[in-house]
């Protein structure tokens, strides 16, 4: 299956690299570029580049997780002689899994298309809001995609599970959102993560969230082709709403923790569950710092502005490629983190737990005292 994944890989990266390509093209004519934003939004100087990357993201995605699904559930005997063995034995697997994979089609088709109408027409970011807690509260209640759901045998448990699920879904899409902010980064961000958590669905022997891990991995390489700085095309909110989506939902879907072990599903230490947040932390990071900076200057926290980490790195002194490749490093080291977390000891985990927060705290430290210095300057 690993072969199998590989080839999912290469081929959502073929099909985003082709699809970029002519999205970018047919945009340049239509003159797509990035739109001025709401009322109050701070943006950096716009460029004559168009914004519609996220249709090569989405398609890439989209058309190998629809075709398999088809092929599963008509495809006859002739066309299963035709795929190696790997393969035809998760058919039936796929097939039972067609309306959890139709919903979340569904679910991303939405998103991804209010955000390609938000990048040319900017909506109300409270519109967009209730447009994404609708759909996680639609994929948290199909086939039970859901987090904690231990809590189900008490009272009051499955509204706990429920709420804790749409929110990390909200958090999750939101920050990969937040992150998109300069040329290469929600991308190559989406890409390190996105194949931390493939090496854990690998391992775990989840075969449909590896599947799809794929082509989230090589949907965003395929793309950075052309979004490496300087860009040529970015993502745009239809690219990045439809990544982060997709993370949330593969997240929940993984099993990092099982206390029985049953069908093959790796059991382990109750803290790999929080792989996740260790993978996705710098993300995190970010988003949680950018909504705390808005709110304490008494600013929407879903307006954008020019505060993100990216940013702030950024008037430390580097470069803006720079800060990019620190911010990729960043969840580099913290992804290698999230992929050992499991297989540790619980003394090492929490060496390994230490150390992502030092991290953090050493970043967070250092934005306030450069902050304070600049304030006193001035």
């Amino acid at each position: 299956m690993v072969a199998a994944c590989l080839a999912l890989l290469g081929l959502s990266f073929l099909l985003s690299m082709t699809t970029t390509w002519v999205v970018r093209a047919l945009s340049r004519h239509a003159g797509a570029i990035d739109s001025l934003g709401v009322p109050g939004q701070v943006k950096a100087p716009r460029r004559a580049i168009p914004n519609t990357g996220g249709i090569g993201v989405f398609l890439a995605i989209a058309l190998p997780i629809g075709a398999g699904v088809i092929l599963a559930l008509v495809g006859g005997e002739g066309i299963a002689s035709l795929l190696p063995e790997s393969v035809t034995r998760h058919l039936p697997g796929m097939r039972d899994k067609a309306p959890l994979v139709a919903t979340l089609l569904a679910c991303l088709g939405v998103l991804h298309v209010m955000g390609l109408v938000d990048d040319r027409r900017p909506m109300g970011p409270w519109l967009k809001l209730g447009v994404m807690t609708m759909a996680a509260g639609l994929i948290a209640t199909t086939d039970g995609t859901r987090l904690l759901t231990m809590l189900d045998a008490y009272p009051g448990g499955y509204a706990l599970s429920f709420a804790v699920t749409v929110l990390w879904f909200i958090v999750v899409t939101n920050a990969m959102n937040f992150i998109d902010n300069m040329d290469g980064l929600s991308a190559g961000v989406a890409a390190i993560a996105g194949s931390c958590f493939l090496v854990a669905a690998l391992v775990n022997g989840q075969w449909f969230v590896a599947a799809c891990l794929s082509l989230v991995v090589g949907s965003s390489l395929g793309f950075l082709l052309y979004n490496f700085p300087p860009a040529s095309i970015f993502m745009g909110d239809g690219g990045s709403l439809t990544l982060g989506f997709l993370l949330a939902f593969l997240t929940t879907r993984t099993t990092y923790y099982s206390s029985d072990d049953v069908g093959g599903v790796a059991s382990g230490p109750w803290y790999a569950v929080l792989m996740p947040l260790v993978v996705l932390a710098v993300p995190l990071y970010d988003f949680a710092s950018v909504v705390l900076i808005r709110l304490r200057q008494g600013r929407s926290p879903f307006v954008g502005d020019l505060q993100h980490l990216s940013h702030r790195i950024v008037e430390r002194g580097l470069s803006r490629r720079a800060s990019v490749l620190v911010i990729w490093g960043a969840t580099g080291v913290t992804g290698l983190a999230g992929i050992v977390l499991g297989s540790l000891k619980p003394w090492q985990a929490a060496v390994i737990g230490g150390q992502v927060v030092l991290l953090l705290g050493v970043l967070a430290l250092f934005e306030y005292a450069r902050a304070r210095e600049q304030a006193r300057v001035r």
